[in-house]
């Protein structure tokens, strides 16, 4: 079993950066493939962008392609999603999830993920 917590959240202006992290509080994720999901007020939770259990491999959502950028570090058994050129509609809870079915896989679908973290808010002011 794994434990996940997301941190990095924050209040920041249009055309501004931040950078979400994920780590296990228990367990090991280092050879799961993983995922950044999001849900914004009054709207389902959607995919954002996975990645491979060595992070080799990464895939995004069309809405946040060439601006956000997910990465691993196994040795500190975190992931990071680094999110540039926020806009407003980027606000949202930010979920890291992990996935013990693949490895390998990039999986967009989200009941294919197994733990999940408690969110953490990024909001993005106009």
């Amino acid at each position: 079993q794994v434990q996940v917590v997301e941190s990095g959240g924050g209040l920041v202006q249009a055309g501004g950066s931040l950078r979400l992290s994920c780590t296990a509080s228990w367990g090991s994720f280092s050879n799961n493939a993983m995922g950044w999901f999001r849900q914004a007020p009054g709207k389902e939770r959607e995919f954002v962008a996975g990645m491979t259990w060595d992070g080799s491999r990464t895939n995004y959502a069309d809405s946040v392609k060439g601006r956000f950028t997910a990465s691993r570090n196994n040795a500190k058994n975190a992931s990071y999603l680094q999110m540039n050129s926020l806009k407003p509609e980027d606000t949202a809870t930010y979920y890291c999830a992990v996935t013990t079915k693949w490895s390998r896989t990039l999986e967009t679908r989200q009941h294919e993920y197994d733990y999940w973290g408690q969110g953490t808010q990024v909001t993005v002011s106009s």
